[in-house]
Formats: C-alpha cells, structure tokens, sequence
C-alpha cells in the first residue's frame, strides 16, 4: 500500500494527552487509524461527485451545474430540516454564507426523507457502475460486515452528524451497508476532528488558513469554503500575531507543531471503534478495501486535490 493510504503518524497511544477516547485506541496503532481514514473517506465522497448523484438531485429539483446546491442537503439529511445555522455549526469551516445559500430553500425542494432515499439509490448505482461485478462478492461482504461493527461500536456522544447517521436504518444489501459504515466513521472522525480544532483555539476559517499554511492543499482549493479574501486576510493576520503563520501565508515552526497536534488529537478521538473491532480484524479491513479504494480512485471520479489534505497528513 502506498505511504499517502498507510498514513504517517508514528505517535504511540501512550504519548497521546487528550480525552477519554485516548486510551480506546489500546491495540491499533494511530497510523492504522488514520489509513482506515485514507481507505473509507474515498468510498464516502463518491456520493458528492458521481454522475448518479446529480442525476437523483435534478430528478429532486436541486440545481446540477455544480456539487454544492446537492452536496448540503445530501449530508445534512441524517439531522432533519434543520436550517443554515445549525448545518454551518456542523459543518464548521464553510462560510456561514454558503451554507445559507444552498440550505435557504433545501427542505422547500425535496424534504430530508426524499434526499435520504436518493442519496441511497445514487450511491447503489455508483458503486454497481464503478465495481462492476465486484458488487455481490464476498469481499465485499467481509469488508462491509467488519466496517459495520465499527460503526456500531463507535460512541456518537457530543457527535451530531455521526449519531445522526447511526440513528438511520441499516440498508440490506452489503454495498449499501459498505457506505453506510463508511459514513458513519468518518462523521465520527469528523466530529472529532472539529473538537481538535476548538483545543486548538482555530474558528473555522483559521482552520482553513492554517491547513494550507502547512501544504494539506491549495489556498486556491480552500476557496471552495466560501470565505472572502478579506476575511481569510483577516484569518491570517490572527495567526500571524499568534506566532502560528509567517507573512508570506507558510506556516512556521510553531504552526506546524499545532497542526501535528490538531491531527494527533484526531486520531486519538476516532481511535475507539477500531479498538473495540480489534487489531487483526482492522487489519483485515484494511486488506479488503484497498481494490475498492484502487476502483473508486480509478474512476477519476474525485478531485486529486482535497481540503481534507489525505495523502498530505
């Protein structure tokens, strides 16, 4: 497997400093974690970018031209016809703008019901078209059942995508079930990673700044989260008095020091379900799901360049 899937944290669970969830992970190694991350986050992130998902959205009513009028309702579903603010909280590190945009008249189009059953019928058709006659096989069906105890094992308290996720029925077939898993853990390492943040003291566009202050992605990418140029200005003139951020925009020794924390602290926190499915079991996991990242990757279905910066931390 590749260094960028592998992960590259070598930090032991007993050096780790945070949280009850620390000592969950107790016989999985972090970079294990963090590659359970790099392996699933792909099969999650098909739902933004296939053409199956615009598809079901325009049959909704929801504009196509580009992912962002389907991208908010589809994730936000699991918690119900909430508005803007509530989705800009979960969400943290869109501008609360954008998310007005595309959540003012979201639940008037298609209610969360009807976009929950889409975004079910376009991942099925997904993942039939990207892996073919892989679908029905049985290691697939291994990969799906192991990801689902994890799933289940994984405590959403103080998570609210994660528990909004968990709180949906099982879908039978295991392809469906391979997605669901997959959602569920990384809302929960999300989740997670946006209280890493708040220990960190980085409000939401700070978050930005300092993620491509140390080369996760892009400045340009990160534009995709709606923020003027004067408020990720402002952002950076913040962390500069800091000490966190230099005046060219690279982060300085200090800066680099607390996003190795911020991520640390992130796989600390979603440690725990891949404790209680245990070493050997996650490690087969791992082996099961690398043709399946290979296809999705392979598709050219998600961008090369992310704001989630995998490959890059």
């Amino acid at each position: 497997m590749s260094e960028n899937v592998s992960g590259t944290s070598t930090t032991s669970e007993t050096e780790a400093g945070v949280g009850a969830d620390v000592g969950a992970g107790a016989g999985v190694e972090l970079g294990r974690v963090r590659q359970l991350w790099h392996l699933l986050e792909p099969l999650h992130a098909v739902l933004y970018y296939a053409p199956e998902t615009f598809e079901e959205a325009a049959a909704l009513g929801y504009a196509t031209q580009e992912r962002w009028p389907s991208y908010f309702p589809y994730r936000a579903a699991p918690l119900g016809a909430v508005g803007s603010e509530r989705v800009a909280s979960a969400f943290y590190s869109f501008s609360p703008r954008m998310v007005a945009e595309h959540m003012k008249a979201a639940w008037q189009t298609a209610s969360p019901e009807q976009v929950l059953k889409a975004r079910e019928r376009a991942v099925d058709r997904a993942y039939r078209a990207i892996f073919g006659d892989r679908v029905p096989s049985p290691e697939l069906a291994e990969a799906a059942a192991l990801a689902r105890r994890a799933a289940e094992a994984a405590n959403t308290a103080g998570r609210p995508l994660a528990a909004a996720n968990a709180e949906l029925a099982w879908p039978e077939a295991p392809h469906l079930q391979l997605w669901h898993a997959a959602t569920i853990l990384r809302e929960h390492r999300g989740d997670g990673h946006l209280a890493a943040l708040l220990i960190a003291g980085l409000d939401p566009v700070e978050s930005l700044v300092s993620f491509a202050a140390i080369g996760a992605a892009s400045v340009e990418r990160f534009e995709s989260r709606g923020w003027s140029p004067e408020e990720w200005t402002a952002a950076r003139q913040r962390l500069t008095a800091r000490g966190l951020v230099s005046e060219d925009g690279a982060a300085t020794p200090a800066g680099q020091e607390l996003r190795r924390q911020v991520e640390q602290h992130t796989d600390e926190l979603a440690a725990a379900p891949w404790r209680i499915l245990g070493p050997d079991d996650t490690a087969r996991l791992a082996d099961l799901l690398g043709e399946f990242w290979v296809a999705v990757l392979s598709s050219g279905l998600l961008p090369s360049e992310t704001t989630l910066g995998i490959g890059k931390v």
